[in-house]
């Protein structure tokens, strides 16, 4: 399975769930599977999705379920430790480690090789870490999305691409749908 597979799986399963997706393919791969008020596409802030994702859930009582990549957490490594010491218990991470910079042209990340997201975040503090495989990811999302605990999930994939078309919707647009949808959850 590569990630393209794991968002259209998972699609269904987080359909009204607040979710900020990481940018590049993803966000492309998110807002052409399903496209949701309910969904923010990164569109311009490599390794932000999780922080951004955590100050939203710290900040209303909403799940927010945050989609980022292996790649996106090496670049914001001070985003684990800050999640571990700012619980949010609405939060869960999902982080789909296939190993690569899938956004820009697949070059091996070092969690491909050596580094391990999963003990990286238990290292960091953060207590409930899931890591999994590819299949099992839609389980343990609804798992996580149905507890009361923050949870950090590592989805441990293929590297891949499919062909996606740019999300040519606004950023005001999404943005402001995006909060509107925020704030009818916490109305």
């Amino acid at each position: 399975m590569i990630r393209s597979d794991i968002i259209k799986e998972l699609a269904s399963t987080i359909k009204d769930t607040l979710t900020v997706c990481n940018i590049g393919l993803p966000s492309q791969e998110m807002h052409m599977i399903d496209d949701q008020p309910s969904n923010f596409y990164m569109l311009g802030t490599m390794g932000l999705a999780s922080s951004i994702g955590l100050g939203l859930a710290l900040a209303q009582k909403s799940k927010v379920l945050v989609i980022d990549g292996d790649g996106s957490v090496l670049t914001n490594m001070g985003t684990l430790p800050t999640i571990a010491n700012n619980v949010a218990d609405n939060y869960v991470l999902l982080i789909i480690d296939n190993g690569s910079y899938g956004s820009t042209g697949d070059q091996p990340t070092y969690a491909g090789k050596l580094t391990s997201l999963t003990k990286v975040a238990e290292a960091c503090g953060c207590k409930n870490v899931i890591e999994c495989k590819a299949e099992d990811t839609v389980q343990v999302v609804k798992d996580a999305l149905a507890g009361d605990e923050m949870t950090v999930i590592v989805s441990k994939c293929e590297s891949g691409n499919i062909k996606v078309p740019v999300i040519t919707m606004d950023p005001v647009v999404i943005r402001d749908r995006f909060m509107k949808t925020v704030a009818a959850q916490n109305a």
